[in-house]
Order: C-alpha cells, then structure tokens, then sequence
C-alpha cells in the first residue's frame, strides 16, 4: 500500500529540480566538456539534494531520419492539413524527443568542437525537435515564439584551439559553435543561458590540464551563483 509523506502545517514539499545532461561527445572518458559539465552537475546537486539528474547521451540514442513522412507532417502543420497515420507516427516521435527538453527544469549541454562548429549527433537533435507547434509557434502578425520558457541552460563548450582576439583562429572569425548553440536556445524560448568554456585543449598536456583546472573551477562557481 502506498502512503502518503504528510508535512507538518506550515511547511511545503521540498522543491524538486529536474537538470537533464544532455551528451553530445561520443569520447566518454577523456572528454573536456564533460569533464566540466560533470564538475558543474556535481556541485550543483551538493548545493540542491532536491535535484534530480537524468542524462541524454546523443550517441546511444537512436536518432530518427527526417525522411519524407516527417517533412510531410511539417508542412501539413504549416498548412493546416489533417496528417495522414504515418505522418502522425513520424509526428509523434519528435515530440517525444522533445519531450526530454519539457521535462527538465536546467538544461546541461556537454559540446565539443567540431570544425569549428557542433558534432553532427547534435545537430541531428536540434533539427528533428526545432519544429512548429514543438519547440516555436509562429503567427504572420507577431512572428516566431519560442515555446521552451521558464527554462535554464548550461553549456560547457570545449575547444581544441585558442579562440582569443590575438589567436590565428580568433572566436570572431572561427567560432560556429558558441553563437549557434546560443542562438537555437534563444529561438526556442532559452533566455537564461550560461557558457563554461575549456580551451587549447591540444597545445600539449599541461596547457590541456590548466585550461580543463581553470574551466572547472568556472563550473563550480557558476554552481554556487546559480544555486546561492
């Protein structure tokens, strides 16, 4: 028999926090940007017991094609169309995708570089989810809405290079990775957004180690800003 936990008069249930880490490297162990979004959801937990953790990992995930059914769903939503039963199916499988984004009250996002910009795996995602009526609604008179409100967002970004002003790759010239994710979580309805970045992870071994000390030691702070 279930029973019911009764608060005494006057206090409330405990708060409970839902962070979803979503995963987008495929190199598990030695990965810097989950290394830092792993610091990050540690100290956040310590500051809130309440929190519960639930993990997306993009390269364990059967990702679906955006074939023709799911095409054809989307411009029967732009148009009003009924959907037949397969575009419906196809429909409903990137709403439950979606879904993961719904249910989570802070968004941690795990993001390598890749030729300067996100791994494919991550773009996939953003692509199947990023559909009217999904993530935005759009009205001809007021225009597109993000629908993902209310929401927070982490995103530890780990590069390779050194994308400072002076670099031979500087961030204003180089950097596909950092305004696109930023902008994808602004166009769904993610103001409050916060970036922990980890770079010149190739310029040898204790380069690599300072940058990761440094971008960890950002990740626990932002932890206790977040949760103090």
């Amino acid at each position: 028999m279930l029973q019911c936990l009764a608060y005494p008069t006057g206090t409330s249930r405990p708060t409970v926090t839902t962070l979803l880490h979503i995963e987008c490297s495929p190199r598990k162990q030695r990965s810097a940007s989950m290394e830092v979004a792993q610091r990050f959801i540690e100290r956040y937990r310590q500051n809130a017991p309440n929190t519960h953790v639930r993990t997306l990992d993009l390269w364990s995930l059967q990702l679906p094609e955006f074939d023709e059914d799911a095409m054809n769903a989307k411009y029967a939503g732009l148009n009003g169309t009924p959907l037949t039963p397969s575009q419906q199916s196809a429909w409903r499988i990137l709403e439950d995708l979606a879904a993961h984004l719904y249910r989570a009250d802070v968004l941690v996002f795990s993001v390598p570089l890749w030729n300067f910009s996100i791994p494919y795996k991550l773009k996939h995602f953003i692509d199947l989810v990023s559909q009217k009526d999904i993530l935005f609604s759009f009205d001809p008179e007021r225009g597109l809405r993000g629908l993902l409100q209310g929401k927070q967002a982490i995103v530890a970004y780990a590069r390779g290079m050194d994308f400072s002003a002076q670099s031979s790759t500087p961030a204003e010239r180089f950097d596909f990775q950092k305004p696109y994710v930023e902008a994808w979580l602004e166009f769904i309805g993610v103001s409050d957004v916060h970036a922990l970045i980890v770079e010149k992870t190739i310029f040898g071994e204790e380069v690599d180690r300072d940058s990761r000390d440094a971008a960890l030691l950002q990740a626990r702070k932002l932890a206790d800003q977040l949760r103090g």
